[in-house]
């Protein structure tokens, strides 16, 4: 899946200069009342920080990780958030705001009388998603050095890590608003997005579950994710990291070529 994206992002500079552009419209088009509603994205997880990780953490106490490492439930907890962050700003993005795009205000069926294609478009909108993502992902890694949650070594680490999150989420959410008929369909996606958010070892260890669930709960996107940037961010990252990263980089490869592909078909039908 990898090798079938990566010549398309690589191999012609013109199509990356377009789909730079595409994300460039985006920025352009920013209004007052948008600058806050990206930062509703960022205080949210930031108050369940504060009141589960913080406020529950002291009824808590602290947690003992599978390595045998001791950490607040703050500490715990906030890596979680961050991952949370990433998948929300991301999925937000890509899904309400791209379906408004494409199927109510028809921007693409303009788009595609330039040379711009399909695929540049997918591309540009998933790059702008990510400028937002990665907003979000800074503030909050600051936010958590600020209450020495992580280093900051930690969180330079950690940072990149919640990108790869938000483009491999960014993707999905892209792939899966191709086949959107309707408003109405987000609510499956708003559902299965908060069971995610609270059933992937964001607020207790993942071996607290019963094995099939756990099973279960190690296989969705945003426990690998959680995983990854956990380990990172409390100094017990190992080898099973690469599984994390190699997991997230195939559902973002996956993810854009299904999108480009859908777009294709509705948009040159």
């Amino acid at each position: 899946m990898v090798g079938l994206v990566l010549p398309r992002l690589l191999a012609v500079p013109a199509a990356s200069r377009r789909s730079f552009s595409v994300a460039a419209r985006n920025v352009a088009a920013l209004r007052t009342v948008y600058w806050l509603l990206l930062a509703s994205g960022f205080v949210e997880p930031l108050f369940y920080l504060l009141s589960i990780g913080v406020g529950v953490g002291t009824l808590v106490g602290d947690l003992t990780l599978p390595g045998g490492e001791l950490v607040s439930y703050a500490a715990f907890v906030a890596p979680a958030m961050l991952a949370s962050s990433a998948m929300s700003g991301a999925l937000s993005e890509t899904t309400f705001n791209f379906f408004g795009k494409m199927k109510q205000m028809r921007l693409y069926d303009g788009v595609i009388a330039t040379p711009v294609r399909p695929f540049e478009i997918a591309l540009g909108e998933l790059l702008w998603a990510m400028l937002r993502g990665s907003v979000y992902s800074a503030v909050f890694l600051v936010v958590m050095v600020a209450m020495d949650l992580t280093t900051v070594g930690r969180a330079l680490v950690a940072l990149p890590a919640a990108v790869l999150v938000g483009f491999a989420f960014g993707a999905l959410g892209m792939a899966i608003t191709t086949f959107a008929r309707s408003w109405h369909d987000f609510d499956l996606v708003s559902g299965v997005q908060f069971a995610l958010f609270l059933f992937s070892g964001t607020f207790v260890p993942a071996e607290s579950y019963p094995a099939a669930l756990r099973w279960v709960v190690e296989v969705t996107p945003l426990y690998r994710a959680v995983h990854l940037i956990r380990d990172v961010s409390v100094g017990t990252a190992g080898w099973d990291g690469v599984l994390d990263v190699l997991y997230l980089l195939a559902v973002f490869a996956l993810g854009l070529l299904v999108a480009a592909r859908r777009m294709g078909r509705l948009l040159y039908r």
